[in-house]
């Protein structure tokens, strides 16, 4: 499952990516202003947006609004401190599928996550994505080259899986290196040229063609 987490609380966001990541298995990407949230959202696939109801920029509540008459489908998690009825249903009729009071247990928002791929995503479809020779499985994250399973590494495949999701677009080493290993990591920005690098010798295999492209000064895309 790909989530979307917009929290501005950096302590409380950074625990939930954290978890998500480690005790769901799930792909997390975090925002933490609500004018990017709009943007990401439409721009790329998730399956779930959780949503924190007051962000700096736009809130939740306008966000949710905004992308369900823009016909956005994908599930959307509200998370608020505020408890009153009225309040749980402003933000379900704001276009909320959930909505989660502050504080919760991580525990609870796997559960309510686990419910929602039941209700929304079940059974799954899987996700297949080709390119050249190189077949991208999204849904169970395979990737192959011709009949041969390709083996990446979890930095590599999200290098692939980014690339993928924005294909035709111009990431810059900036972006990339926020959005795979963020801004706090203590690594240099030249482990993308690294991790490129590897990801291209991996994809190409005995094959002349290379479907990741530099582009000098900037960063890199994927051959549309």
């Amino acid at each position: 499952m790909n989530i979307l987490l917009a929290e501005d609380d950096l302590r409380l966001g950074e625990l939930i990516a954290h978890m998500l990541k480690k005790k769901g298995g799930y792909q997390v990407e975090w925002v933490t202003e609500g004018g990017d949230v709009y943007d990401y959202a439409t721009h790329s696939h998730y399956d779930v947006l959780i949503l924190d109801w007051m962000l700096p920029g736009e809130e939740g509540i306008h966000i949710s609004r905004r992308l369900r008459k823009q016909g956005y489908t994908g599930a959307i998690i509200m998370l608020t401190a505020r408890d009153s009825l009225q309040d749980r249903i402003f933000g379900l009729d704001a276009g909320a599928d959930d909505y989660l009071v502050k504080p919760f247990e991580i525990d609870e928002l796997l559960a309510r996550l686990r419910a929602l791929s039941r209700r929304n995503f079940a059974p799954f479809q899987e996700q297949i994505i080709e390119i050249q020779n190189i077949k991208v499985n999204l849904t169970n994250r395979t990737v192959f080259h011709g009949q041969e399973e390709i083996q990446l590494t979890p930095r590599e495949y999200q290098l692939l899986d980014l690339l993928i999701r924005n294909k035709g677009q111009v990431l810059s080493r900036e972006v990339i290196y926020d959005r795979i290993w963020g801004l706090d990591a203590e690594v240099s920005i030249k482990t993308i040229d690294a991790t490129i690098k590897l990801l291209r010798k991996k994809l190409k295999g005995d094959s002349e063609n290379d479907i990741i492209q530099s582009i000098r000064g900037v960063g890199y895309k994927l051959d549309s």
